[in-house]
């Protein structure tokens, strides 16, 4: 359309055009100029390569940073979250045009309780003690679940994009990794240091332990890949002890018990230990509790071991329901999180209320020296709890249900897939969601970037790796 001539001629005008201008506002005093090369560069994006967007969310998100307003209880990962937010405008102004989706996936058991959650979330939303902070939780869990579940589905070809954004996410992690110990060195390594050293990239150390206790087995997952080179399987390798190095100086006590538990059910599963064996033995120990339960009790009241630098001591804090105040102020909020519930027991408080309604549901002899009178000290420190108080019953049954199909999914492509690179990356991300689950129990996560990325990128991922290998049988059971 244009001689060359004449092209280079209008990049030259644009150019000289867009220094003057900023030398215009420069003289103001006025920076935002500066922005408009970024924001048309993600305008870009957004139009013209979505998928290359999603990946760059996918290598931001642990190096962003969280702002809180503290008076409006209004927080944002900068820059994921925006970024985040784009795209879920940009798959609802796309859907009514023209955006399908693979049937099979959407009639998924993963897709279906996503969507059940989805709806009983917004229906919730209504029934709100707090409507606009419900509203906000339930936007912020769209652009959470859109582009990492749905629309990730869409991006993910082959076993080499499993891989990518595995990487994608483990090397910013690195990153933080390192500037968090070099921090922490500063310190002396001390233990009450390790708490908060990874701000700003994560707001305290059983955060930043979780993602850790996750991305382990996932990293060690990669050293066992077979089309990796001898150089690539070094570089996995020294992925992965980097992370276990870190889990140990985060000081997470329930990051390193979920790494127990997810090599424990990675035990199971490897060797085929028969699900009735492993019924009997969970139905044995609970039996066992409740008929020992008064000694156990006493047992953990005596238990008098705080945090400690000491590994084994730290670890034995974990039990310690007499002096540990991280322990006593997690059941404080265990407690009100159930009295919550009890009040509200169908549609609950609305969804991401917890931490604006707990306070009065404290009680004197529950409260310790870090709870506060106005209950702004945070959430309810459980994946399941939480939900329950917030949603009522139907929240903590659909989390469950998504936990369940995320598992047996996760097993049934461990057990059908021939591939064996395949195989035992699904094994990685099956721990890793052991991990996390058991993680649940004691924290909660999934209303931050942090952790919602890799959590519904995996879960999509096990989602496409089970249609593919249920095409394959299908296939073979034609042919044959």
């Amino acid at each position: 359309m244009f001689s060359s001539k004449v092209k280079i001629g209008i990049i030259y005008l644009l150019s000289i055009l867009f220094v003057l201008a900023n030398m215009y506002f420069v003289a103001k005093n006025q920076y935002y100029a500066f922005a408009i090369p970024f924001g048309l560069f993600f305008i870009l994006l957004y139009f013209f390569a979505l998928d290359k967007l999603i990946w760059l969310i996918v290598f931001f998100t642990p190096l962003a940073i969280i702002l809180k307003d503290n008076d409006f209880g209004v927080g944002v990962s900068l820059p994921t979250e925006p970024l985040m937010a784009g795209v879920l405008l940009l798959f609802i102004i796309k859907i009514f045009f023209d955006w399908s989706f693979d049937k099979r996936f959407l009639k998924h058991p993963i897709t279906i309780t996503l969507i059940i959650s989805l709806i009983w979330t917004l229906f919730t939303t209504f029934t709100s003690e707090l409507p606009i902070v419900s509203l906000k939780y339930f936007v912020s869990q769209l652009w959470f679940v859109v582009p990492f579940y749905f629309i990730f589905s869409k991006i993910i070809k082959g076993e080499s994009d499993i891989r990518k954004f595995a990487w994608l996410y483990i090397i910013p992690l690195i990153i933080v990794i390192i500037y968090t110990t070099i921090h922490h060195s500063m310190w002396g390594f001390e233990t009450k240091a390790g708490h908060w050293v990874m701000s700003p990239f994560y707001n305290d150390h059983t955060a930043y332990g979780m993602i850790l206790a996750f991305y382990l087995p996932i990293a060690f997952a990669l050293v066992f890949t077979d089309k990796y080179s001898k150089s690539l399987k070094m570089y996995s390798i020294i992925a992965s002890l980097i992370i276990l190095f870190a889990l140990y100086l985060s000081y997470s006590r329930a990051a390193w018990l979920s790494v127990i538990g997810g090599v424990g059910v990675f035990v199971l599963i490897y060797y085929k230990i028969k699900l009735r064996y492993v019924m009997l033995s969970i139905i044995s120990v609970v039996a066992l509790f409740f008929t020992f339960q008064n000694q156990i009790l006493d047992r953990l009241s005596k238990n008098d071991q705080d945090s400690s630098a000491n590994f084994m001591e730290h670890v034995s804090s974990a039990s310690n329901i007499a002096t540990d105040a991280s322990n006593l102020e997690r059941i404080n909020r265990w407690a009100c999180a159930i009295r919550l519930f009890e009040e509200r027991p169908i549609v609950g408080w609305g969804p991401g209320t917890y931490q604006f309604v707990y306070a009065p549901m404290q009680r004197a002899s529950e409260k310790t020296i870090i709870s506060t009178d106005f209950g702004d000290g945070g959430n309810a420190h459980s994946e399941y709890l939480g939900p329950l108080a917030d949603k009522g019953v139907l929240g903590l049954v659909t989390f469950l249900l998504i936990g369940i199909a995320i598992l047996t999914t996760g097993i049934r492509v461990y057990k059908q897939d021939v591939n064996r690179s395949n195989r035992v990356m699904v094994m990685g991300i099956l721990v890793a969601f052991i991990t996390y689950f058991i993680h649940g129990l004691l924290n909660n996560f999934l209303d931050s970037d942090k952790a919602a990325v890799p959590f519904w990128g995996f879960a999509a991922i096990l989602v496409l790796l089970d249609i593919r290998n249920k095409e394959a049988l299908s296939q073979k059971k034609t042919a044959e």
